[in-house]
């Protein structure tokens, strides 16, 4: 049986609302859902020039400045739209497991999204499929995250090299849930709903779904950082820009992968 699919009894605003009908405009999706629970998105100031020499997608910037965003979350119950408890069964070895993602963000065809520079996942299953699947750049590592009332922390390790990323960030009082302030730089870096990204000569992109972010600010401390400064040497001279907390939702769409058309 198909998944009903209705929007949440939560705000759902522009640019939500445009994401919401793009993604139900091609048939068949979408393709996945799942819960995105307890996000973190830690954002950096990145020399553009050096950032665009290694991106093989157009930068979208934000008067002019580059970001780069940490995004730490856990995915839970992830399982097909199509094939009820069957499928949730099939996908159970993958649905649930912590993520970071470093994305930055850019611009194709006149749409804007975000593009992966990287992914750590904690499950090695999902590592061996996503990048066939979705040319994502998946990773492994071992991944902990925590939330002590208003006090959220992670670490994460890469399994190969052992270079590691650890941080605590503090909500800011009083913490209070809500979408970003519209035409703000918080809601240009978090409500973004078409992933770019390219694999073997090959040009992708999908789409994902969700209701407005209900977000607070935090302050972060980052205690380690040689996951960063060893994959990537414009990180050096990047300038913390902000962090925005949001507890996340049960239900988030996930599109196919479709092929990015030659001229955009």
């Amino acid at each position: 049986m198909n998944e009903i699919l209705q929007p949440a009894a939560v705000s759902i605003r522009e640019p939500s609302a445009s994401a919401r009908g793009r993604m139900l405009s091609r048939r068949g999706e979408p393709m996945f859902i799942a819960g995105w629970k307890n996000v973190l998105m830690i954002h950096f100031e990145v020399d553009a020039e050096a950032l665009q020499r290694e991106m093989p997608f157009e930068l979208d910037l934000w008067n002019g400045r580059a970001f780069v965003s940490l995004v730490a979350f856990t995915m839970r119950g992830m399982r097909p739209r199509i094939g009820g408890r069957v499928g949730a069964l099939l996908f159970r070895p993958i649905a649930t497991h912590e993520f970071l993602n470093v994305r930055t963000y850019v611009r194709q065809g006149g749409e804007c999204g975000i593009h992966f520079i990287a992914e750590w996942l904690a499950n090695r299953l999902a590592v061996m499929l996503g990048p066939g699947t979705f040319g994502l750049p998946y990773r492994y590592g071992r991944i902990e995250y925590g939330r002590d009332g208003e006090i959220v922390s992670g670490r994460i390790v890469d399994v190969k090299s052992g270079a590691a990323l650890a941080y605590n960030a503090q909500l800011n009082e009083p913490v209070v849930f809500q979408p970003c302030a519209a035409g703000s730089l918080d809601e240009w870096l978090m409500e973004r709903y078409t992933a770019f990204n390219a694999a073997g000569g090959r040009k992708r992109f999908f789409r994902v779904w969700h209701p407005s972010w209900p977000q607070c600010r935090a302050e972060v401390k980052l205690r380690e950082t040689s996951l960063l400064t060893k994959n990537w040497q414009w990180f050096g001279g990047a300038q913390l820009a902000g962090a925005n907390f949001s507890p996340g939702f049960d239900t988030v769409w996930m599109g196919r992968p479709w092929r990015v058309a030659s001229g955009g």
